[in-house]
C-alpha cells in the first residue's frame, strides 16, 4: 500500500527545496527502474506537462510467491519510515544522554511485538497463516527476496536472496565484520538460561534479578543489544548480529564484493519477509520471560465501580461495527481512568476460536487515552485520528531540508528528530478482507488511573501523540503499567477464551474489517476501480487513515 507519487515529485519538479527522507534517499524506498523515467520527465518534458510516475504493486515479485501478497505492507513507505525513525530516536549506541531513555529496552520489545502482531493480522487478511519464527539457525530460509532497489543512487543494487539459502559464518574484512553462527546460538542459549533462572549476570559477575517491573527492560537492552546491556561479553548482541547474518548470507566472506542486503539497514529491513520471522523469534524470547511472571489477578485487572456497558464503532455512512479500508494514493465523585483500545482477529487461520494465550498475542493496540469518569452512565467518544499509536500523514512524509530542519547542534534538533517517530496513520487498521470482511474483536478496557499514572512530571507538549510506540521526549513513559497490558502476560487459571478473561471494566464487540478494492487519492476522490485480488494487475497505493472511525 504505497503512494509512489510522494517519492518522485521532487525528481520531477525542481521547485521543492526541502524534500522528505523518501526523496533524499529514494534508493532505499523505490525501484531503480524509476530513476531513468524520472530523469527523462524532469529534463525532457515541459514542466507544466510533467506527470507523477506510478509504481505497480507487483514491481518486486508476482503472486507466484505467496509472500508477495504482503508486499503492500512490507514495502509501504510509511511503515519503513516509522522503523527508521524509531531507531533514530532510540539508537543502541551513542552519547549517553541520547541513548538513555526511560524504559528504552521495554519499548524495543513492545514496538516490535506490535509489528509482529500487525503483520500476523495482515497475513490473515490475505489467507496466510501466522509467520513462522526463525529459531533454527541451521535451516535454510525458504523465503527469497529481491528488493529491486539501488544501494547507492545510480550505482550498486541492493542484493537479492534466493530461496532456500542458509545463513553462514560472516567474515567480511572490508566491513570489519566477523562472527559465527555458533555465537548466535550461544547468546540465545544463555538468554534462555538466565530467563529460567530469573536473573542475569552483570559485568562484575553479580546476579541481577529479572523483576516483574524491570526484567523486560533489562532483557530489551541485552537482546538488541544497547550500550546499557548488563553484560555484552556473556550475552552478546543477538538481535543486531542476526540482522547482519541475514544481510550477508548472499556473500558472507565478501569474495564477490557484494554490499549487504536490506536486512542491514533500518530503513529497508521491514521490506524483507525474513525480518518478521526473525522478530517472531526475538519476541518469543521476551514471551519466555513474560511467562515466568505472576499472572494478573482479577483485582489487578478490575476497576471497582466502573462497568463498560456497550462498545460500538461508528463510521459515517456505514453500518455500526464495520471498519472499511481501501487503497489510497498517498465533577461529582469523579474518577480518572485509562481507556485502552485493541483489535484482534476473532478466529485463527483455521477459522476456529482462539485459545486465549495465543489470542492475546494477536491484539493490536489502536489507542490509549485518559478519561474522566462521572457517576452514572456516560458516553466516551474518541476519533481514530487521535490514536496514541500514530502520527499524521504529513509528519510521516515531512520535509527534512534546511528550511524545516534545525542545524545539527541547534537546541531544536532533538525535538525535530523525535517528532517523526510514530506508526503511520494510514496503516492503523489492517487491510481486512473483501466481501463479508475479516471478523475481528474490538476490545476496550478502562483501568484505574491511580495505578497507571507516572508520578514524576512529564512533558505534554510537542509530538507526544505517538507515545504508545515512541514514548515522550525527555520524559518518563506515560503509563506505569507494563507495555501491552493487559495482554502482555499469560492469563490466570481457567481462562480459555477472551470472554473468560473479561472483567466488568472490559468489553469486547464483534467488528468486521471490509476491504474495498478501489483506489482514492489523498483528497478522497476515487481514482479507479481495481481489478479483483487475483485478476488483472493492481496499482499499489497506501491505505487511508481511518479518520471516519470513532470508538464509542
Amino acid at each position: 500500500m504505497r503512494s509512489p507519487s510522494l517519492c518522485f515529485i521532487v525528481l520531477i519538479r525542481r521547485t521543492s527545496p526541502s524534500p522528505p527522507l523518501t526523496e533524499t534517499f529514494p534508493h532505499k524506498f523505490v525501484g531503480s527502474d524509476v530513476f531513468p523515467r524520472a530523469l527523462a520527465e524532469s529534463t525532457i518534458v515541459p514542466e507544466d506537462k510533467r506527470k507523477p510516475i506510478d509504481i505497480p504493486r507487483d514491481y518486486t515479485a508476482t503472486d507466484l510467491d505467496v509472500e508477495h501478497r504482503l508486499a503492500y505492507f512490507r514495502e509501504d513507505l510509511g511503515i519503513n519510515l516509522h522503523h527508521w525513525h524509531w531507531h533514530l530516536v532510540y539508537p543502541f549506541a551513542g552519547p549517553e544522554q541520547i541513548v538513555k531513555k526511560d524504559r528504552r529496552g521495554e519499548l524495543f520489545y513492545y514496538m516490535h511485538q506490535q509489528i509482529i502482531a500487525r503483520y500476523n493480522v495482515e497475513r490473515m487478511c490475505n489467507n496466510l497463516p501466522r509467520v513462522r519464527k526463525f529459531n533454527n539457525f541451521r535451516e535454510t530460509i525458504r523465503e527469497g527476496y529481491f528488493p529491486k532497489l539501488d544501494s547507492t543512487l545510480g550505482s550498486r543494487a541492493w542484493p537479492g536472496r534466493f530461496s532456500d539459502v542458509a545463513i553462514k559464518d560472516v567474515s567480511r574484512e572490508s566491513d570489519q565484520l566477523e562472527f559465527e553462527i555458533m555465537d548466535l546460538e550461544r547468546w540465545r542459549d544463555r538468554l534462555y538460561d538466565s530467563i529460567h533462572a530469573g536473573a542475569v549476570q552483570d559485568l562484575q559477575g553479580r546476579s541481577v534479578p529479572l523483576t516483574e517491573s524491570r526484567g523486560i527492560d533489562i532483557l530489551g537492552d541485552m537482546i538488541e543489544a544497547s550500550m546499557f546491556s548488563s553484560n555484552r561479553n556473556v550475552y552478546g548482541d543477538l538481535h543486531n548480529f542476526g540482522h547482519l547474518a541475514f544481510a550477508c548470507c548472499h556473500d558472507p566472506d565478501g569474495r564477490h564484493l557484494e554490499p549487504v542486503g536490506v536486512m542491514g539497514d533500518v530503513a529497508t529491513a521491514m521490506r524483507d519477509p525474513i525480518f518478521y520471522r526473525w522478530h517472531a523469534f526475538i519476541d518469543e524470547i521476551f514471551q519466555e520471560h513474560k511467562a515466568t511472571l505472576p499472572r494478573y489477578t482479577q483485582e489487578q485487572l478490575n476497576f471497582p465501580g466502573v462497568r463498560i456497558s456497550k462498545v460500538e464503532v461508528v463510521t459515517q455512512g456505514r453500518p455500526a461495527n464495520q471498519l472499511h479500508t481501501y487503497w489510497q494514493q498517498s465533577v461529582i465523585d469523579m474518577q480518572r481512568g485509562t481507556a485502552r483500545v485493541f483489535i484482534g482477529p476473532k478466529f485463527d487461520e483455521r477459522g476456529v476460536p482462539w485459545n486465549f494465550n495465543d489470542h492475546r498475542l494477536m491484539f493490536i493496540e489502536l489507542d490509549k487515552f485518559f478519561v474522566t469518569l462521572k457517576q452514572g452512565t456516560q458516553t466516551i467518544e474518541r476519533k481514530s485520528s487521535q490514536s496514541s499509536v500514530t502520527i499524521p500523514f504529513d509528519r510521516t512524509f515531512r520535509s527534512l531540508g534546511p528550511q524545516n530542519r534545525p542545524d545539527d547542534n541547534a537546541p531544536g534538533i532533538a525535538a525535530f528528530n523525535f517528532c517523526g517517530c510514530g506508526w503511520p496513520q494510514h496503516m492503523l487498521i489492517p487491510k481486512g478482507l473483501e466481501g463479508n470482511g475479516l471478523p475481528c474483536q474490538l476490545f476496550v478496557m478502562i483501568s484505574d488511573f491511580s495505578q497507571d499514572k507516572v508520578d514524576l512530571p512529564r512533558q505534554q507538549g510537542q509530538c507526544s501523540d505517538a507515545a504508545s510506540y515512541c514514548g515522550i521526549r525527555d520524559s518518563m513513559y506515560p503509563d506505569k503499567r507494563s507495555m501491552g497490558y493487559p495482554f502482555d502476560r499469560v492469563a490466570r487459571d481457567n481462562v480459555d477464551r477472551l470472554e473468560d478473561f473479561l472483567t466488568p471494566n472490559m468489553r469486547s464487540v464483534d467488528v468486521s474489517i471490509i476491504h474495498n478494492n478501489r483506489t482514492v487519492d489523498q483528497s478522497g476522490a476515487q481514482v479507479q476501480q481495481l481489478a479483483s485480488r487475483f485478476g488483472q494487475s493492481k496499482p499499489t497505493q497506501q491505505k487511508p487513515n481511518q479518520q471516519g472511525n470513532r470508538w464509542n
